[in-house]
């Protein structure tokens, strides 16, 4: 029961007029998106880019900070290579095993949620799906497993 992302949900400080702002609000390393650590600019798109952070540490359970990201390799990189040939070799072994039941379906849902994380954090903020598309994306994903 211990919070690890105080800022998500940072764009809460922009007007419903403002879409990106400057802050120098501190944020949580490995989940805030590369324009704000470039340039302190805040946006909704940040927070899409911090929600897909934690879907894929939710999925593989591995932070973004793990000692076995560098700058050679991040959790994205690692998921997004590993989602080419298949999402077994990052999700984590609690969520999903190869006896499950219905594990095709299973593994289908999971590999669709981490390619929804991989789309909400684009390097380019605009390249990036919005809130409301990620929600239909999710509601359909669920809808698949049921």
């Amino acid at each position: 029961m211990v919070a690890y992302l105080s800022d998500f949900g940072i764009a809460k400080l922009l007007g419903e007029e403002n879409s990106m702002t400057q802050t120098k609000t501190l944020a949580t390393i490995g989940y805030m998106a590369p324009e704000y650590g470039r340039e302190g600019k805040v946006s909704r798109q940040g927070d899409v880019y911090s929600y897909g952070v934690m879907l894929m540490e939710t999925f593989t359970k591995k932070k973004p900070t793990n000692e076995m990201f560098t700058e050679e390799m991040s959790l994205r990189r690692w998921v997004s290579e590993s989602l080419c040939s298949t999402v077994m070799q990052v999700v984590d072994t609690d969520l999903l095993r190869r006896d499950d039941e219905h594990f095709s379906s299973k593994e289908e849902c999971v590999s669709s949620v981490l390619s929804l994380a991989l789309e909400c954090t684009r390097e380019s903020p605009l390249n990036r799906i919005t809130m409301k598309e990620v929600v239909t994306r999710l509601i359909k994903i669920k809808a698949q497993l049921a």
